[in-house]
């Protein structure tokens, strides 16, 4: 609600009667816009929102049922009063059950009719305060029970950095290697934004092709591809009001990256296919593991897309930088596994824990989760010993990142590449488990393989 004196959109298709009424409820204390009929009423609802709706039921075209449900569409809290004549009495009492505020009869006294709107803007006013009271309570859980582990003064930082921007609308990008827990920030800014209520939406970008990334971000009409036999609703669409967070950002081709910019600078969606686009209300957060400046240098990136993106900036450490971390990390995980098993908590031998901490964590958090799973599983003791934990932990292998002979300055790509292929060896060629270390989607993993298995052979 407006901080100051409430807003009221009034509309009526009797110029006459929406001067009246504009003068009557200014000088009542309310900041007054008037709409002449319907459709005028939804071009200003694009807008703007009001605090309170005054409007007309019988109207050309576009009626004040209409006008309630676009309301109730966008902004759900703003109450909407219905001006009636006794004939359409059952009609606005429908509405009432609709979601309307009140109806008043025609004619009407003036006074009556203030009283109405002043208790619409005091309902409207206690509803917000509610709302911003709740929304508080549950950003002080999330900061104490939901807040993302770590004490890393690295780690700290970002998140302390993350806190400060989460009631911004502000785009966000977050950056780390695979296994660093992007998302887990990303929903962690989401519950202590204004959108915590709205829905989280997340998709991996690198998880899909080109055709149907697009269809399931933008939405698609009926017939616009083979196998399109009916229209479909978007991501974006879907995150109204919330959070949409894109994982892999840099795995988009160009030509969706086009569309995303869109998205950003206009607000809008284009559904494949469509004329008309969409109108989105999300706040965006995305992520990558790769080197953006170096995408940008090779052409993969648009420079246009990476700063309407780059707004608000977080580099998460990786595991290794935060060595402190990693026994409270095992604690968090054992615990978790045994609520979710119904057993009591396994512990870690103080042997166990001193080879948790020696190991590289190339997967880094998502890696060692998943060495504590197979631990807790494997181990018959309630005491998880060095034995328990997978062999690649316990017994790494010294497989160089690059070649005996690297070249004085690798690219980031050749990096990528011998990483990669340093994960896979690992774990001994498992390319499931590959992916699962890297935080990559199967898809990715194998697009990126065969692209070097032709480097080799081209």
């Amino acid at each position: 609600m407006s901080a100051g004196r409430p807003t009221v959109l009034v509309v009526d298709d009797e110029s006459g009667i929406l001067d009246s009424l504009r003068i009557l409820l200014k000088n009542s204390g309310f900041d007054v816009t008037v709409a002449l009929g319907g459709k005028a009423a939804l071009e200003q609802l694009e807008k703007a929102d009001p605090d309170i709706v005054l409007t007309d039921i019988r109207m050309p075209q576009v009626s004040g049922i209409d006008v309630l449900d676009a309301v109730r569409q966008r902004e759900p809290q703003a109450p909407v009063i219905l001006m009636t004549a006794q004939a359409e009495l059952r009609t606005a009492i429908e509405a009432v059950n609709r979601g309307a505020f009140y109806y008043v009869l025609k004619p009407f006294a003036n006074d009556d009719l203030v009283a109405i709107v002043r208790r619409a803007a005091e309902a409207r006013r206690l509803r917000t305060e509610n709302q911003q009271l709740k929304r508080e309570i549950r950003r002080r859980d999330w900061r104490t029970r939901g807040r993302p582990i770590g004490t890393a003064r690295g780690f700290v930082e970002v998140l302390q950095l993350a806190e400060q921007v989460a009631p911004t609308d502000s785009t966000v990008l977050v950056l780390g290697e695979s296994g660093t827990g992007k998302e887990v920030v990303a929903r962690y800014i989401h519950e202590l934004s204004e959108r915590s209520e709205g829905p989280f939406v997340s998709i991996n970008c690198g998880a899909l092709p080109e055709t149907l990334l697009e269809s399931e971000l933008f939405g698609h009409v009926k017939g616009s591809f083979t196998g399109a036999v009916r229209e479909k609703e978007g991501l974006f669409a879907a995150a109204r009001g919330g959070t949409f967070f894109l994982d892999e950002i840099a795995e988009m081709t160009p030509a969706t990256q086009v569309k995303l910019l869109r998205v950003l600078q206009e607000r809008e969606a284009l559904p494949v296919g469509g004329t008309e686009p969409i109108q989105v209300d999300v706040r965006v957060i995305a992520a990558t593991n790769r080197d953006l400046d170096e995408e940008l240098r090779a052409g993969r990136f648009r420079s246009d897309l990476y700063y309407r993106l780059n707004v608000i900036a977080l580099r998460l450490p990786p595991l290794r930088e935060r060595p402190e971390d990693i026994p409270r990390f095992a604690e968090a995980c054992l615990e978790r596994l045994a609520q979710q098993r119904e057993q009591t908590a396994r512990r870690l031998a103080p042997g166990a824990l001193d080879v948790l901490l020696a190991y590289g964590w190339p997967g880094n958090v998502r890696e060692l989760e998943n060495a504590l799973e197979h631990a807790a599983l494997v181990s018959q003791s309630e005491e998880i010993g060095v034995d328990a934990l997978p062999e690649r932990v316990r017994s790494p292998k010294a497989v160089p990142l690059v070649s005996d002979r690297p070249p004085a300055n690798p690219t980031l790509e050749a990096v990528e590449r011998a990483y990669i292929l340093w994960v896979l060896q690992s774990v001994g060629g498992n390319k499931t488990r590959t992916a699962e270390v890297l935080g990559i989607d199967p898809s990715t993993l194998y697009r990126k393989l065969s692209r070097y298995e032709a480097g080799e052979t081209g």
